[in-house]
């Protein structure tokens, strides 16, 4: 369902339910919306277009929303494809609308439209106003939120902010999901590793009377924004949301596993909630997801090949590129001879800022024992806490 914003403010945007991948690696099984709005004044301004999945119904959506008008300005908050992708068409159908960015934004135009546009820039910097009429456009730069160029436009008549990615989620919008699963996934999977560029963004936001945020994915946040204002302030500051246990583990023929499934009785069994993942089956961004929302991890695979398990490595690289830290990990290796597992995460996790390993690690020879057994059970009693 399109979001109804006002009078004046007419959503333009598109649902994409054919889509299974976003960003060509996170799974979308509710699809995902490409937001676009139209401000109708003295002056009309489009705020981005969407991508290139999208193009027909959104142009069909501007031209209803314009009714014969013409735009004057489009202001590009992201140049990320799914954002910008029809900058050049709706250039084309209105030649006399110019272009509204920072200097960032038109250094980076021409890498994807070439130099043809140059002519058509109206360049704004932190602060600086574009007034429609009633309506008056500031702009405050965003840069690494969660690209360079980013800004974001506050409309003080209304009281909107236009915040480009930030508060975003996955999902289209005639999906009636709650807000915090898909946003937390998409967050800290789109934006994580840029947590203080978040912080100071948050600080702008601050001084501004908000009424509305409309971001570029997912709905039209309103009423009370303070639980989605404290969810940015927790996940871009790092800090575990909740208390819990994210067990994420992989195994080769099951004995791994059956380790890991032990561990997460026991400690279901105290109590703890546990979110639990195969690591070789799950959707990866939903782990990594996890792992930020609480406060402890466990951390379970075999050796393999003198290494660590594929899967285990791959989570763990997107956990360092998405600047995981601050958290207390758990280990569980497997190894019929030479086991290097619990060695090599742990070097991993080094990696990484204030991270508290507990020692010693689990080590499962080939397949679980009542040894085995009675380290899960001490190791459950250290994570209990």
């Amino acid at each position: 369902m399109k979001p109804t914003i006002s009078d004046s403010v007419v959503y333009v945007g598109a649902d994409d339910h054919d889509i299974d991948l976003f960003e060509s690696q996170y799974p979308v099984p509710n699809g995902v919306s490409y937001n676009s709005y139209v401000i109708l004044d003295e002056k009309i301004a489009v705020l981005d277009t969407v991508d290139r999945r999208a193009t027909d119904t959104w142009l069909e959506n501007v031209e209803t929303a314009l009714a014969g008008r013409r735009p004057d300005y489009l202001v590009i908050s992201h140049l990320e494809p799914d954002h910008s992708y029809n900058i050049a068409l709706l250039c084309d159908r209105y030649p006399e609308m110019q272009l509204v960015g920072n200097a960032k934004t038109f250094s980076m135009l021409p890498r994807f439209f070439g130099p043809d546009l140059a002519n058509r820039q109206l360049t704004v910097g932190e602060g600086d106003q574009l007034c429609l009429g009633a309506h008056t456009l500031t702009f405050y730069m965003a840069p690494m939120v969660h690209w360079p160029e980013v800004m974001v436009s506050y409309e003080s008549a209304e009281k909107l902010l236009f915040s480009a990615d930030a508060f975003g989620k996955f999902g289209a919008l005639d999906c009636e999901e709650p807000w915090t699963d898909e946003a937390r996934r998409y967050y800290l999977n789109i934006v994580g590793k840029y947590g203080a560029p978040v912080q100071a963004l948050l600080k702008k936001a601050a001084g501004l009377d908000i009424a509305k945020i409309l971001p570029l994915h997912g709905p039209v946040l309103e009423g009370d924004l303070s639980p989605y204002l404290e969810k940015y302030q927790v996940w871009s500051s790092y800090a575990p949301e909740e208390p819990g246990v994210a067990l994420c583990l992989c195994s080769i023929h099951g004995n791994t596993g059956q380790a890991g499934q032990m561990l997460r009785e026991m400690l279901e069994a105290a109590g703890v909630t546990v979110a639990f993942f195969d690591l070789a089956r799950c959707d990866m961004s939903a782990a990594v997801a996890a792992a930020f929302r609480y406060d402890r991890l466990v951390l379970a695979a075999p050796t393999y090949d003198g290494g660590l398990f594929p899967p285990m490595e791959d989570f763990l690289a997107h956990l360092k590129s998405k600047n995981f830290q601050r958290r207390t990990v758990g280990l569980v290796e497997n190894g019929s001879w030479a086991p290097a597992a619990a060695r090599l995460m742990a070097a991993k996790l080094g990696e990484m800022k204030e991270m508290t390993v507990l020692e010693p690690a689990v080590s499962v020879p080939s397949t679980v024992t009542a040894q085995t057994r009675a380290q899960l059970q001490a190791l459950a009693k250290q994570l209990e806490g």
